[in-house]
């Protein structure tokens, strides 16, 4: 069901073509700084997978992927990637990517079970990146270097938009704050976790959520994820488990948590047995992602995805993700959207 956000008074900062000639600044620009500052070099990425190999990322457990049959591959079913979580590890094993290096790729997907609206859209698009890391790394502090890194690359791209674009004003803090899922919970018990995620970003404006995935102290998850990439169980040194999360800042445009990133340290063979047993998924070590990471021929590795069409909706202050992106959308939304001076591309 389709759901669309409504802001007031509503006035795009660019029009059509500043908006075209911006979406290319940033991309060129940011690339190339994250590239530099997690040192990633870029690779080609497929839009498919084979169907059964335990490649493809199954996002919440429920999502279904767009799939078809190929023709001079006996009918085998392929399917079109969710995102290049799994993928992206065996890459680093099968380039031979040193520690300390790592791989980025652009990444196009479909997700035909998205609820649409002014932040979902049937197509995704993202910088997917994963990185080699040490056994001695696999910590929290480690996790917080990265998200440093990665958020220094969004201060340095608002800065390049406010500087070509006047009318454009930095929002962004000059720091991302840290909090546990737990501790969030804690601190707004009555809250749902959305409502959660809202009420600490407004108040903060840059935040990094951590332990996503797994139960927290009333037994529910903050969110869904894949018990097959992120390690989401493992305590950590603040004694609460998770070793991933999210990156979500506050949008100015729709007064919303405004997520852009989700991202984390990956299971070593330890998380990825105990996460598949408390998901019930034990039958997944059968697959080949799965059997490479338990007969250690993948590396240890951090990894995640960086909305594009996200992350510029939030640095031209767009106020739905169709003025970034060319997709579907449903005409009643084209007409309210028209009605609101929101230009759908």
């Amino acid at each position: 069901m389709s759901y669309l956000i409504k802001p007031a008074n509503y006035k795009p900062l660019l029009n059509l073509q500043q908006t075209e000639l911006a979406i290319s600044k940033i991309k060129d620009f940011f690339q190339a700084n994250l590239s530099a500052e997690l040192k990633l070099r870029r690779v080609t990425a497929p839009l498919f997978v084979l169907r059964g190999t335990g490649i493809n990322d199954d996002l919440n457990g429920t999502e279904r992927a767009v799939n078809f049959p190929v023709k001079d591959m006996n009918d085998a079913i392929a399917e079109v990637v969710h995102s290049l979580a799994k993928w992206k590890r065996v890459m680093l094993a099968d380039y031979g990517i040193e520690q300390g290096y790592g791989i980025y790729t652009d990444m196009n997907a479909i997700r035909a079970d998205e609820e649409l609206g002014n932040l979902h859209s049937l197509y995704v698009d993202q910088w997917d990146w994963e990185r080699v890391m040490s056994e001695e790394e696999r910590s929290l502090v480690f996790l917080k270097q990265i998200v440093r890194k990665i958020y220094a690359t969004f201060l340095r791209t608002e800065y390049l938009v406010s500087e070509s674009f006047p009318q454009i004003k930095p929002v962004l803090p000059e720091e991302i704050t840290f909090i546990h899922a737990e501790e969030l919970r804690k601190m707004y018990p009555d809250l749902t976790p959305k409502e959660r995620e809202t009420a600490f970003v407004k108040k903060h404006k840059a935040i990094f959520i951590i332990g996503i995935g797994g139960p927290l102290g009333d037994g529910k998850k903050h969110d869904g994820r894949a018990p097959d990439y992120d390690d989401w169980s493992t305590i950590a040194e603040n004694g609460l488990p998770g070793l991933n999360g999210d990156i979500i800042l506050w949008n100015p445009v729709l007064k919303v948590a405004f997520e852009v990133s989700s991202m984390g340290i990956r299971v070593n063979k330890e998380a990825l047995v105990r996460q598949l047993d408390l998901e019930g998924k034990n039958e997944r070590l059968e697959m080949y992602f799965h059997k490479r990471l338990m007969n250690d021929t993948l590396p240890l590795s951090i990894g995640g995805g960086i909305g594009q069409s996200r992350l510029c909706m939030f640095f031209l202050r767009k106020a739905h993700i169709g003025e970034i992106q060319a997709s579907l959308w449903p005409d009643d939304m084209r007409m309210e959207c028209k009605n609101l001076n929101i230009s759908l591309i």
